[in-house]
Order: structure tokens, then C-alpha cells, then sequence
């Protein structure tokens, strides 16, 4: 059934469908990530910004060492375990919430009560449950996109990894949209039982995996863990990529902020009956129908040129989000409907955000390759990654501190109106990512002008 789609392997479709079930899993639970550390576990906003930034930034670093060790325990080993991880995990993050309430700590019988969760230790037994999560989510960023190499050839390879794209972004559309009625029938408990889907998607794709899954061929020699810390001192040692590297990182600050600040900040400023997770979901839809037509359009121009561009757009972006609380009244009526203009202005600016990313990412490793020493390319782009690493653990840290000082829990005050005060100004959250991106897009021209200047004189 599999060999005669396209001609590509049973290996590569099962990959494939995994992929997308594990996709929809994670995305189904990142959106609200921080929602559920707060309000179903109560962590402080910035607890909550802390922990998610680790767990986020923990999956980039991690691919590299685990893709290691799956070269040398074989994919299919690495999918079984990867899949039962991630099960597990998943399972754990459902019935953490029964623990604690069996231990007093809260209620969630009526409305979610805290009795004593805040000053508990126990609450921060969801660390190692998101440990398990992020070893297993590291073994998937590995191992699956190594299937799609080994498992196409060169006439097929580009095809392949379309497909691959493609299942990526089904997955992720599908996991957010599911956020939402489950928010909507349950309440905050939907934050819980969201947990149980996710698990259900990966204990599936673990299923296929066992039954159709067999392994992906292996050419050549596998890296050694010396190796791996080779390549990586070797990276950290280098100024050109590490300038590259840490400029990129304010672009992904701000892109980090659709899942860091965005499902908090519309719940709070523009009421429950938001959809934070269907909002999310404008970037992945403006990237498929954008990313082709703009990479044909800077075809001609350098990485550089089309990065700066995409780099130049992201402070917009930030200051079309903070807009929203400009207006006055009630919504805004569209005619087929109305929104209230914190959603639609995030909305715009999610818009914006994802065209800055068609700009920028298909043409970072380009870029980044170009930066590495001539034949060990492969082995730097092994770590391209460690902008998304750093801007998980700043972005989201970064994102927790303003949240608490400009749009706080509306939770930890007597009355609406005391809140109303403390978050008039939560705009300016906004103003902090529009000066990050501002920065960094000057600093991208700074960098550009400067290793023009030492190839030059080379």
C-alpha cells in the first residue's frame, strides 16, 4: 500500500504519519503550555515563563546528542523509545492534577481553588514529567527528519521533505484547533483532559510504529559523542557563527511570543472567549501560502538581503499586537464578524510575524552553512538550531517578568477594577519585542557589513 504513493518507502510513510500524530500532540499542548502551569498547578507567570522556556529550548539543544545515540541503537529503537516517552509524559501531565488534589493541595471539584499548591513542592513534580517529554520530543526532531534522507533518494529527497512539511503542518494546525471547544466545554479543567489527546496521538503513533516501522537504511559512519562535543566547542568558538547566531535569536524571541506571552495576554486583555490556539494557527496558514512565492522573489538576492527584510518587518509585527489596546468601545464589526481589537490586531500582527519567517528561515541555514568551514558544514548545521535554545530560555523568561509587571493574573486581585489598573498598560509588553527585533535587524546590517569587509580581506 505505502511503496506505490510516489514510490517512497514504508519506512518514509510511516514517519510521515507519526510525525504529524506527534506534531498534533505537542502543539495541541504548547499553545496553553503556561496556561496549564498556571492556572491548573498555580506557578507564578514568571514560574510558569521559566519552566516552559526550559522545556521549549531544551528540545532544540537536545536533537544533536540524541541523533547521536540513534545512529547507534538503530531509528526504530529510537521510535520506540521517543513514542513511549512522549505517551508517558503526556499521561503524566493529566493526572499530575489528580495527585494533587488527592493531596490538598487543590480543588478542582467546582472552580479551581488553591489550598496550600502555592507554597507545595509537590506542584514542581512537573518537571521531570516535561523531562520525559523533552528526551522523547528530541529523539522525534532526530531521528524522523534522518528517516526522510535515508528513505528518499536525490530525485525524491525534495519531494519528500515537502511532504514532510506538509505533514508538520497539518499536524500543528490540527493540535491548536482541538484547544479550543475542549476550553470551551470544560473550562480550565479542558487544560487537563487536553493531556489525555495527546497521549492517545502518540500512544498511536508508537502502535504504527511496531507494525509498520521497519528500519530506515543506514550509510555511513554514525557521529560519536566526542565527536558531537567536538563540532559543538568548535561552534562556540567560532565569533562569525556565534554573532550569527545570538542576532537570529532576537528574531525567535519575538516569533517565541505566540506561545510565551500571546494565549495569556488575549485571555486576560480581551476576555475567555478568545481562541489564543486558533490565532496561532494564522502563522503556520500565512507561511504555506507565502514561503514559495517570497523565496522566488529574493531568488536573485543574497541570504543576507532577504533575512534583513524579514528581520526589518518584525518590530511591526510587535507594534501592530500592542495597537489592539489603542482602541476605544466595544468590537470591531467586519461584517461576517466581530472581533475585539486585541484579538484582531494580534491577529494582524501573527500575519506579519509569519511573513517575516518566510523571509528569514528558508534562507538562515543558507546562510549559516556559507558561515561554516569549508567540509564540515553538515556538522555546524547539526547545531543551527541553538538560536531557538537561547530564545526559548530569554524569550520566555523575558516574557513571564512583563506579563507580571504589565498584564498580571487577573486571579491575585480583590476586584476587577484593581486589575483593570494594574494592566493599563499592558500594551508596552509589545514595545520591549518591537526594540528587540529593531535591534536585531540593525545588528544583522552591522554583521553583514563586517564579514564583508573580513572576506574582503581575505
Amino acid at each position: 500500500m505505502f511503496k506505490g504513493l510516489q514510490g517512497f518507502s514504508k519506512a518514509f510513510w510511516t514517519a510521515n504519519t507519526v510525525e504529524l500524530l506527534e506534531r498534533a500532540a505537542y502543539y495541541g499542548v504548547f499553545i496553553v503550555i503556561t496556561l496549564y502551569l498556571s492556572r491548573i498547578l498555580g506557578f507564578s507567570d514568571i514560574e510558569s515563563a521559566l519552566i516552559a522556556g526550559f522545556f521549549s529550548g531544551g528540545l532544540y539543544l537536545l536533537p544533536t546528542f540524541t541523533g547521536a545515540l540513534a545512529d547507534k541503537i538503530g531509528f526504530k529503537s529510537s521510535l520506540l523509545i521517543a513514542f513511549s516517552l512522549l505517551t508517558v509524559g503526556y499521561f503524566g501531565l493529566g493526572i499530575l492534577p489528580t495527585f494533587l488534589e488527592s493531596a490538598g493541595l487543590v480543588d478542582y471539584s467546582d472552580k479551581i481553588t488553591f489550598t496550600g499548591l502555592n507554597e507545595s513542592s509537590q506542584r514542581w513534580s512537573i518537571v521531570p514529567v516535561l523531562v520525559v517529554l523533552m528526551i522523547g520530543g528530541s529523539f522525534i526532531k532526530a531521528v524522523i527528519t534522518g528517516t526522510i534522507a535515508k528513505e528518499t533518494t536525490e530525485a525524491t529527497r525534495a519531494q519528500g521533505f515537502s511532504i514532510f512539511y506538509m505533514m508538520v503542518n497539518i499536524g500543528a494546525f490540527s493540535g491548536k484547533t482541538i484547544v479550543k471547544p475542549l476550553r470551551e466545554a470544560m473550562g480550565d479543567m479542558g487544560l487537563v483532559y487536553l493531556n489525555f489527546f495527546s497521549a492517545g496521538m502518540t500512544l498511536l503513533g508508537l502502535i504504527l510504529i511496531i507494525i509498520f516501522y521497519k528500519g530506515a537504511k543506514q550509510e555511513g559512519p554514525s557521529k560519536s559523542f566526542k565527536d558531537v562535543l567536538d563540532g559543538f566547542v568548535r561552534v562556540l568558538t567560532n565569533g562569525r557563527l556565534i554573532s550569527l547566531i545570538l542576532i537570529i535569536t532576537g528574531f525567535w524571541m519575538v516569533q517565541g511570543q505566540l506561545y510565551a506571552t500571546m494565549p495569556k495576554y488575549v485571555l486576560r486583555m480581551a476576555g475567555e472567549a478568545a481562541s489564543p490556539s486558533w490565532y496561532a494557527n494564522v502563522n503556520p496558514l500565512i507561511v504555506v501560502l507565502t514561503v514559495a512565492f517570497v523565496t522566488r522573489m529574493m531568488a536573485s538576492k543574497t541570504p543576507l538581503f532577504s533575512m534583513t527584510i524579514g528581520m526589518f518587518i518584525m518590530p511591526i509585527s510587535a507594534l501592530v499586537m500592542a495597537s489592539g489596546n489603542w482602541f476605544s468601545g466595544g468590537e470591531i464589526d467586519l461584517g461576517f464578524i466581530s472581533m475585539h481589537p486585541i484579538a484582531l490586531m494580534m491577529i494582524v500582527g501573527i500575519m506579519f510575524q509569519a511573513l517575516a519567517e518566510s523571509f528569514i528561515s528558508p534562507r538562515f541555514l543558507e546562510f549559516f552553512s556559507l558561515q561554516a568551514p569549508k567540509g564540515e558544514e553538515a556538522m555546524y548545521l547539526g547545531f543551527s538550531h541553538l538560536h531557538s535554545f537561547i530564545s526559548s530560555i530569554l524569550g520566555f523568561g523575558l516574557s513571564g517578568v512583563l506579563l507580571s509587571k504589565y498584564c498580571p493574573d487577573p486571579r491575585i486581585f480583590d476586584t476587577h477594577e484593581a486589575w483593570e489598573v494594574a494592566s493599563s498598560n499592558a500594551h508596552y509588553i509589545w514595545y520591549y519585542f518591537a526594540a528587540i527585533a529593531l535591534a536585531s535587524a540593525i545588528s544583522l546590517i552591522v554583521y553583514g557589513k563586517v564579514i564583508e569587509r573580513l572576506d574582503a580581506k581575505k
